[in-house]
């Protein structure tokens, strides 16, 4: 029996991202044609092609950043860059119900799969990409606290958001190949990798304001459960019938697909040839500017030092889950790798944990990154 609300269609997945780049050219290649290999419901054409979606009841209560973030064009015109997925508002299902499982239940994930883990107030927990390819949102709480977990396979960026009383869902459309949340209160839009409201057809005029983020952390299955070994880890059971074991973009375990070709599905804001499109970046940016590190020389080089606008920066390796972090570094401190630790003013510190401001970093295709932020500092 299928779940309520799920198409015959979607029990029926295809023949996945490799079938479909035999039987179709690049240039013909659709996310519409993608996302229907798992079987997403509007995408598989049980979509009612409507704008009605999800609505909640009730004043928006939202945490939001002190400082809003930087924009690069003005609210309303980044709405007239907006265009469809491929799904209809809500088609892409977000999961807000979900459901966890402990790590040694788990039989789903290979060591090298994707996961996106979290630890807040003694609680662990990890996202796997497998499960947020097929959703994007996942409206979840941390130890009370909710929350909204958000992932674009397109850009290649995961985001987490406190969300207040609201849930986020999926609009449906695109910025910057980007996925554009709406909240479920007031239907403004927020695009994800700025974090930051603007106008869309169903709120005409929001409050212009940032969200409150939380760092999730891009790493591998056995990574993260090697260093934390009591994480809960969200379920396949997410009431939708979507085949969690095909991605249909590509794949990460190895990495292949649109994640490894220069093919773009859709145009980023910005042609920006200095790298591969799909390069990682650690990412970071204030009210003051962004700044990006290539995470493959961050890798190798274990720490680097650039400008944020006008204040020093410093981003460091974490080996445990292959990650980096930015912080500012306004005195200019001697900051250097000490096999796996981070030494400062002749005491060590795990990478995570320095005695410096921290700035909220997230990993992001290149191309994303220079789309939004083209007058980013990048290192290499």
């Amino acid at each position: 029996m299928q779940p309520v609300g799920v198409c015959a269609a979607a029990a029926h997945p295809l023949n996945g991202y490799v079938a479909f780049r035999r039987r179709f050219p690049v240039t013909r290649l659709t996310r519409r044609h993608l996302l229907a290999t798992t079987g997403i419901a509007a995408l598989a054409g049980c979509s009612s092609g409507d704008d009605s979606g999800t609505t909640l009841s009730g004043p928006l209560d939202l945490p939001t950043a002190d400082e809003g973030l930087p924009l690069p064009a003005e609210p309303a015109a980044l709405r007239e860059e907006a265009r469809s997925g491929g799904p209809a508002k809500d088609g892409i299902p977000s999961i807000d119900d979900p459901a966890f499982i402990d790590a040694d239940a788990v039989d789903f994930l290979d060591p090298g799969d994707p996961v996106f883990g979290v630890v807040s107030d003694g609680v662990t927990k990890a996202y796997p990409q497998k499960i947020l390819v097929s959703h994007e949102i996942v409206n979840d709480d941390l130890d009370g606290t909710p929350v909204s977990v958000t992932y674009c396979p397109l850009t290649g960026t995961v985001q987490g958001f406190y969300r207040g009383n609201t849930e986020f869902g999926v609009s449906g459309r695109l910025i910057n190949a980007n996925l554009v949340m709406y909240d479920r209160t007031t239907e403004a839009w927020w695009p994800q990798l700025l974090a930051t409201a603007i106008p869309g057809p169903w709120n005409e005029n929001p409050e212009i304001r940032s969200l409150r983020e939380f760092r999730l952390i891009w790493t591998t299955w056995e990574q993260w459960r090697e260093q934390q070994p009591e994480t809960h880890v969200l379920s396949t059971d997410t009431g939708h019938a979507q085949n969690y074991g095909r991605d249909p973009y590509g794949s990460y375990n190895p990495r292949g697909g649109y994640y490894d070709s220069e093919h773009l599905l859709f145009p980023g804001r910005v042609d920006d040839d200095r790298y591969h499109p799909k390069r990682v970046v650690m990412g970071a940016r204030t009210a003051d500017g962004a700044v990006a590190f290539l995470k493959d020389a961050l890798r190798e080089q274990r720490t680097m030092i650039g400008d944020l606008g006008e204040t020093p920066v410093v981003a460091v390796y974490d080996d445990r889950y292959d990650t980096g972090y930015v912080y500012r570094n306004s005195n200019q401190q001697a900051v250097n790798d000490a096999d796996g630790e981070i030494a400062i003013g002749g005491s060590t510190y795990a990478p995570d944990d320095l005695p410096l401001s921290r700035i909220h970093t997230f990993d992001a295709m290149w191309f994303a990154w220079v789309g939004y932020y083209p007058e980013t500092n990048v290192y290499d």
